[in-house]
């Protein structure tokens, strides 16, 4: 095993998680649900929601299917932490795919704490900020929990113009995904991946010629 491979991959996957929780724990006991805190203008939002477990903001129905969810998060974390190991133990993997993929697993495993343990830890946050490790006990029981998210850019906060069918005089808002530190490491991943593979196999396809040198 590469010892640097190791260790770039628990340095960065443990950064990042406790920037995740941390502000994930700050939001949550110090703002209401809805509640927010401008950061820059009124572009660059911090913006108190929760949601069930998938990425910026969108839910998936029922009880069940929270469960469900949260239990495929749970597996694919564990596939995904098992191939990381796998590239760790090679010499020759790349810096690039590593960094990738721990930025997947760190995203992955961020969302899955919050399914599992936040609605153990945590009272409701609808009427006042949230405690940590309530006496009453928390809002869900194990695997219910909800995803915190706060980060907001509506860059274009505007209307559809009058003129365009159905959409016409609607509200018209981009980017208005809310979303948190894993949902963005898990995104710049994948686009890093899918950047990494296709470099890769564009080398693969065309070779570098081989060096040669002049003999005098």
């Amino acid at each position: 095993m590469s010892r640097r491979n190791y260790w770039l991959c628990f340095s960065l996957i443990t950064v990042i998680l406790i920037l995740d929780q941390a502000l994930k724990i700050w939001v949550k006991t110090t703002l209401r649900i809805g509640e927010e805190i401008p950061l820059i203008g009124d572009w660059c939002l911090l913006h108190f929601v929760e949601n069930e477990g998938m990425a910026f903001g969108m839910a998936f129905g029922g009880r069940t299917g929270k469960i469900a969810l949260t239990l495929f998060r749970l597996v694919a974390s564990a596939a995904i932490c098992c191939y990381l190991v796998r590239l760790i133990h090679r010499d020759q993997s790349r810096t690039s795919l590593l960094v990738s993929v721990s930025l997947i697993f760190v995203g992955a495993v961020g969302n899955v704490i919050d399914s599992c343990f936040y609605g153990l830890i945590f009272n409701e946050s609808y009427y006042e900020a949230a405690t940590l490790f309530p006496t009453q006990g928390g809002y869900a029981p194990f695997l219910q929990g909800r995803v915190v998210d706060m980060f907001y850019f509506p860059l274009i906060d505007s209307h559809w113009p009058s003129w365009i069918p159905w959409l016409g005089g609607r509200r018209l808002v981009f980017f208005n995904a809310i979303f948190n530190i894993a949902d963005a490491a898990i995104t710049v991943g994948v686009v890093w991946l899918i950047i990494d593979q296709f470099i890769a196999a564009r080398r693969q396809k065309n070779p570098l010629p081989p060096q040669t040198q002049n003999i005098r």
